[in-house]
C-alpha cells in the first residue's frame, strides 16, 4: 500500500503535477504553514494584552521551549516591552502555554538597498508551476495570491 500526501486525498497535486511540488507538500511544508498560523494567532492574542501604542511596535516572533520571543524595532521599544513582561506571561500562561522567559530582540526596519526590482536568475517553467500549483493548495487567500504572484514572475 502507497503513502499518500494530503495532497493527493484533495485531489490537488495529480499525476501532471511537479515533482517539486509533491516534495514539498510531503516534506511538512503543512505543519511550516500550520505553525506560523499558530504563531499569528497567539501574536495577535498577547498584543492585546499591550498598550496600543506598544502592540503596534512588537510582534511575537517565536515559541521557543519556555520563552516568548518578540521583536522590535527600536532600543526605546524593547524597554517599554520589559516593561510589560509580566503580563506578557500572564497572557500566554492564559494561553495555555508555559513560558517563564521573554526574550525581546531588536530588528531594524529594513529598508531596500535600491529602488528597482531585484535582479537574480530567472525562473524555470518547472519552478513557476510548482509554484502555482502550491498555491492552489493553500487555503490562505494572501499567501495564495503570494505564491501565484511569484509565480508569473520572468
Amino acid at each position: 500500500m502507497s503513502k499518500r500526501t494530503h495532497s493527493h486525498d484533495r485531489g490537488v497535486a495529480g499525476a501532471g503535477s511537479p515533482p517539486q511540488a509533491v516534495e514539498a507538500a510531503s516534506a511538512g511544508l503543512g505543519s511550516l504553514i500550520a505553525r506560523a498560523q499558530w504563531l499569528d494567532g497567539l501574536d495577535h492574542l498577547l498584543r492585546q494584552s499591550l498598550p496600543a501604542a506598544l502592540a503596534g511596535q512588537c510582534r511575537l516572533a517565536n515559541v521557543d521551549q519556555d520563552k516568548l520571543v518578540f521583536l522590535v524595532n527600536a532600543p526605546v521599544w524593547k524597554n517599554k516591552l520589559r516593561l510589560s513582561e509580566d503580563v506578557l506571561l500572564d497572557a500566554a500562561t492564559a494561553a495555555g502555554l508555559s513560558v517563564r522567559t521573554l526574550v525581546v530582540k531588536v530588528v531594524p526596519p529594513s529598508t531596500p538597498s535600491s529602488p528597482g526590482p531585484v535582479s537574480g536568475k530567472p525562473l524555470s517553467q518547472a519552478v513557476r508551476e510548482s509554484l502555482r500549483t502550491t498555491a492552489q493548495s493553500v487555503e490562505d487567500p494572501e499567501l495564495r495570491a503570494q505564491l501565484l504572484k511569484l509565480a508569473s514572475l520572468p
